[in-house]
């Protein structure tokens, strides 16, 4: 029986990918305003993320050094000058990032669908927890969401880790089996806690690829009662939890 869902946050609940959109290519124009690769300077900002992120997950750098490393990498493939100070250059991308901020409208509808459902909502995602905190709170999700379970809160462990998504359940006092991860990365959100025994669901907003065998996927956030009914109320949990 499920009993509790956490949510990815990028990408999952926040649209990062119109963010990142909107703040490269201010960013980018600021610097040069008829760049000839403009258009392309998002995607390749995404790119980056996947290439250098996994330098501070696996303890290689610290989350400010991968931050230079992307910059000083998109400097170099879109034919910029590299900043002559890194931090502030990326504090001016992060002003027009942040201006940006907007969730995805499923993400109230799929909260509004649980409020009273006696499920517990959070939030497990591999950010910064400043941040990502900061972000639920300008989108109005924060008091909706406990806990946010970040990387700094289980042991450094991110996900697709064992140990993140077992340390994960462990803070909601519940089994693995009882806790469903709802995300957009298939392999982070949906194989890698299905391994440790959660429900792992796969939100595919783009249609771009069919799950394994085993792994729900769905397409919007609204579609998710559908694969965990939001009707149970904390009694009849409590009931269904004695007679399992």
């Amino acid at each position: 029986m499920i009993r509790a869902i956490l949510f990815d946050l990028d990408e999952t609940l926040f649209d990062h990918r119109s963010a990142v959109a909107h703040a490269v290519t201010a960013w980018t124009a600021a610097l040069a305003p008829c760049h000839p690769l403009l258009g392309e300077g998002p995607a390749l900002w995404l790119r980056l993320e996947d290439k250098h992120l996994p330098a501070w997950h696996h303890g290689e750098c610290s989350f400010g050094e991968q931050r230079r490393r992307r910059l000083r990498d998109y400097c170099r493939q879109m034919g910029l000058a590299e900043p002559a100070d890194l931090d502030d250059a990326y504090a001016d991308f992060l002003t027009a990032y942040e201006a940006a901020w907007e969730a995805f409208p499923d993400a109230y509808t799929v909260m509004d669908a649980y409020t009273g459902s006696g499920l517990t909502l959070g939030v497990l995602t591999n950010g910064q927890p400043m941040q990502q905190e900061a972000k639920l709170r300008r989108l109005g999700l924060l008091d909706r969401m406990d806990p946010v379970l970040t990387p700094d809160s289980l042991g450094g462990n991110f996900k697709p880790s064992a140990e993140c998504y077992l340390a994960a359940a462990a803070k909601l006092g519940l089994a693995a089996n009882e806790v469903a991860l709802v995300g957009d990365n298939l392999n982070l959100d949906a194989i890698g806690p299905t391994r440790v025994g959660m429900l792992g669901i796969w939100l595919d907003r783009y249609g771009s690829a069919t799950p394994p065998p085993g792994i729900p996927a769905i397409r919007t956030l609204a579609d998710l009662p559908a694969v965990i009914p939001p009707h149970a109320k904390p009694e009849r949990q409590a009931c269904l939890a004695g007679h399992a």
